[in-house]
């Protein structure tokens, strides 16, 4: 039997609706801290969640690409609940909102966590371009509660990573896994710039990545 249909609505989300989505619908479980960008997602009027994008965890984001800080940002989260929507098609929408209101944005970029099981799947369905993997960089992943967890989430949940989170908490510590690349350009000169750099995209790594099927998004 088909699902009855569903009306999209995409606008801007208070501070205290993407904190509630970020925390109860995100692997992470907590918030981006720095200036961010959020714009929720609801279906027939009801909030299922938020699409945020930020500066980043590096200052150098868009050196490699040639763009300045302000024409270059991270898609940092996609924290849903249950819905009917693609996630893809959610993104990219909310992508045609955030280039609107910033129209001096060239270029987004995201990454996926093959440590998280992740291969980027929605990324793909929406057409961006893979460039391989990060550079490993001199973080770290902490193991909290049983989870390996990057330095940026670490920091948002004590205010403070590196030897005074290991030695405080008593936290183990491992270099970071390589993530997958992602980047999507908002003009048709920023794409023929970036299309070179295009690699072949990676596969799915086990059926728990499946950004198009599951109930929430475990991309960004």
């Amino acid at each position: 039997m088909d699902k009855p249909k569903c009306e999209l609505k995409i606008d801007w989300a208070t501070h205290e609706a993407a904190k509630y989505a970020c925390e109860n619908w995100h692997y992470s479980k907590c918030m981006p801290v720095n200036k961010l960008v959020k714009i929720g997602a609801w279906e027939n009027n009801k909030f299922i969640g938020v699409v945020i994008f930020g500066c980043g965890a590096s200052s150098h984001l868009g050196k490699k690409y040639s763009v300045l800080k302000m024409e270059i940002c991270e898609l940092v989260r996609v924290a849903l609940t249950k819905h009917q929507t693609p996630v893809s098609r959610i993104i990219a929408i909310a992508l045609k909102f955030l280039r609107k209101a910033n129209p001096k944005l060239k270029l987004v970029v995201s990454f996926a966590d093959p440590a998280q099981d992740h291969h980027g799947g929605v990324y793909q369905a929406g057409g961006w371009i893979y460039t391989g993997l990060s550079d490993q960089g001199g973080r770290y992943d902490y193991l909290i509660n049983g989870k390996w967890t990057h330095s940026r989430s670490a920091s948002e949940k004590f205010g403070r990573v590196g030897r005074w989170l290991i030695d405080t908490h008593k936290i183990q510590v491992r270099k970071p896994t390589r993530k997958h690349r992602y980047l999507f350009p908002l003009s048709n000169q920023m794409r023929a710039k970036i299309e070179p750099l295009r690699k072949p995209y990676p596969k799915r790594a086990t059926s728990k990545d499946n950004g198009e099927t599951k109930d929430n998004a475990f991309e960004a």
